[in-house]
């Protein structure tokens, strides 16, 4: 089909059509979502909003494919997937400048954070596939590993590449039929998805787009008897909804769902470096990201240091334009998001000491600019909810045992970091309840298992742990 164009310098779909049954194929129905680039505000495309109808084909094809699909050889299917890794790596610059268009980020963030180690993660799942055995052998039985079925995958839109690469890409590799269904805010970046299933020849129902509303396209995936599997990723409210609905009919779910992380520092830190490691996290994607470290724990007696570098620190980034090569940070990605960050902010400042507030970045678009809160009450608003935007919560502790309970006292437990001498920081690394923590110089990995504790959702991402998600054990006896 291909879909990427100019027009007022962004990407337009030049047909605006589902994917089902391996065909490029008009909604039955007239509606349509606008995308909007929230760096103008302008209207990039229009995307046809998939109805019950059009869902309820592409299920049926789906089911329909699933038992051909799950019984090709894994190699073969393999062999498939690996066609459309290489459509995609050969468009990762188009994808990289739509997805900034929809998203509202600079390009270089969009290639080296959205695209590139997503493409490399791929990669990694290509490793596990070609070594997986799907049969085991014990003394009174044999396991065997089998497809799930029929998969709904329900990304999120602020990570539109990522997301895709971490439920469709294992989902297609262990021989399920996948029915993708992206978020309304950023849409465009799933039709390279489609265009690669189409250049990879794969058979026709074994992957599927439906663009539409949450409400209405992820309600009916979740409900459908004939859908296997829901994997969703989003806030914690809407994957409690599609929960609820899968449930009725017994899916297998995984969610990856909300955060509001910790960055624990200890006496004994690299303060420049642990607090840049945090602001990265905050900062970057204008904190539209689930593993965010909003929360600062740190010792109270560091307090006059630690405020100092986070001040100088956040000047360091440039919030602005993303068309701008300079900026580092450019708006949220819409008017709702805009309203919900700006809202707490104003919280924040009836709640705490407001420390610092950057300058609202002029231009047409959902700009707003880094802010800092001390003296933050472990219970307050800010301190529990999560914000989805630049705005950290510093939070000072005087004993040790005072700060593994603050990094504890959330409803979720999903991601963290310690910084401080290294086994203390592992010590109290292994007394948060989170996911994942990393430590000092630790970087994390998208070949890692990605998932959390708590409200945070069920199962893993990544790695052979995410791998199997996607497939049902059986225990057959001789």
């Amino acid at each position: 089909m291909g879909i990427y164009g100019k027009k007022n310098g962004g990407p337009i779909l030049k047909d605006y059509n589902l994917y089902i049954n391996g065909k490029w194929i008009p909604s039955q129905g007239n509606d349509f979502i606008e995308v909007e680039n929230p760096a103008t505000r302008e209207i990039l495309a229009k995307v046809p909003a998939a109805t019950e109808n059009d869902v309820l084909l592409a299920i049926k094809g789906s089911k329909s494919s699933f038992p051909m699909w799950s019984k090709t050889d894994p190699l073969e299917r393999l062999n498939y997937v690996r066609k459309i890794y290489d459509y995609l790596v050969k468009h990762k610059d188009e994808i990289s400048k739509t997805l900034s268009l929809e998203l509202g980020c600079p390009l270089s963030f969009g290639k080296n954070r959205h695209v590139e180690p997503y493409l490399a993660n791929i990669e990694n799942y290509f490793e596990i596939a070609e070594n997986y055995s799907y049969a085991e052998d014990n003394k009174d039985f044999k396991i065997y590993r089998e497809p799930v079925g029929v998969i709904a995958c329900i990304t999120p839109w602020n990570y539109p590449f990522g997301q895709i690469v971490k439920k469709v890409i294992p989902g297609l590799l262990t021989g399920n039929t996948i029915l993708l269904k992206p978020s309304k805010r950023t849409p465009l970046t799933a039709y390279y998805f489609a265009e690669a299933a189409e250049y990879a020849k794969l058979p026709p129902g074994v992957f599927q787009l439906l663009p539409g509303r949450g409400g209405e396209v992820g309600n009916i995936l979740a409900r459908d008897s004939d859908v296997d599997m829901v994997t969703f990723t989003g806030s914690t409210s809407g994957g409690k909804e599609i929960g609820k609905l899968a449930l009725d009919t017994v899916k297998k779910i995984t969610l990856e769902l909300g955060g509001k992380s910790a960055a624990v520092v200890l006496e004994g830190a690299d303060l420049k470096m642990s607090l840049k490691k945090v602001l990265d996290t905050v900062y970057l994607n204008v904190g539209q990201t689930c593993s965010a470290k909003s929360r600062l724990v740190a010792p109270r007696s560091l307090k006059p240091e630690i405020e100092k570098h986070l001040i100088e620190l956040t000047k360091s980034y440039k919030f602005g334009n993303p068309e701008d090569e300079s900026t580092d940070v450019g708006p949220l990605q819409s008017k709702a998001q805009f309203e919900k960050v700006s809202r707490y902010i104003e919280i924040g400042k009836e709640e705490a000491r407001l420390l610092y507030e950057g300058e609202i970045p002029k231009g047409e678009g959902y700009y707003i600019g880094p802010v800092i809160f001390t003296d933050v009450a472990p219970k307050s608003k800010i301190a529990q909810e999560e914000i989805f935007g630049p705005v950290l919560s510093v939070i000072y502790y005087d004993t040790l045992e005072e700060a593994i309970e603050i990094g504890n006292d959330s409803i979720y437990g999903l991601s963290g970091m310690v910084f401080g001498p290294e086994k203390e920081a592992l010590e109290v690394a292994r007394q948060i309840r989170t996911g994942q923590i990393q430590i000092n110089d630790g970087v994390f990995s998208q070949n890692a298992p990605f998932g959390g504790y708590k409200q945070s959702g069920l199962g893993r991402e990544g790695s052979k742990y995410g791998f199997e998600e996607f497939l049902e054990i059986k225990a057959i006896f001789m």
